[in-house]
């Protein structure tokens, strides 16, 4: 497989014996994100940054069988962001290098009922350190995908 989207996974940080990360946003640290699905990949020209896309069991589902508008109760999303190096032995490609921080959308209608049923979550750093800096920047940024379910991923073709 060349490494590709194993050899990132098994980079992530926190480890199955670590300290689990307290909350981010009233949103519990989703433990075992790190086997989820990948759901999509992208690269942000504007931070340079590339981004794993993954999905819990539901999402993922969703995801491969086209059922995203809207994405059902209970689909989460995580969203594994590097910055982008080119690679030592290949120039012409892009890798990750420094981890940035992992992020997480959770459908929960019932809950969040002032954002689309969405709520979202990040934690920074190898550390894992909650982000707490108001929940509303969260939505501000999605508002311009409300009508796609207030998501920006568009899920990969699969064979």
């Amino acid at each position: 497989m060349c490494g590709g989207v194993a050899a990132l996974l098994l980079a992530s940080p926190l480890l199955a014996d670590e300290a689990v990360p307290g909350p981010s946003h009233g949103i519990e640290y989703p433990q075992g994100w790190q086997q989820w699905g990948t759901i999509a990949v992208s690269q942000r020209t504007d931070n340079q940054t590339i981004r794993v896309i993954l999905g819990n069991d539901i999402a993922v589902e969703a995801a491969r069988s086209g059922q995203t508008r809207p994405w059902p109760a209970g689909a989460k999303l995580g969203k594994v962001v590097w910055k982008a190096a080119a690679l030592e032995q290949w120039p012409a490609a892009l890798g990750p290098e420094q981890f940035v921080h992992a992020e997480f959308m959770v459908k929960d209608p019932a809950r969040f009922t002032d954002s689309g049923g969405w709520g979202w979550a990040r934690w920074v750093g190898l550390e894992q350190t909650p982000f707490n800096q108001g929940n509303g920047i969260c939505v501000d940024c999605h508002t311009p995908v409300k009508g796609q379910d207030w998501v920006f991923t568009k899920p990969a073709s699969w064979p």
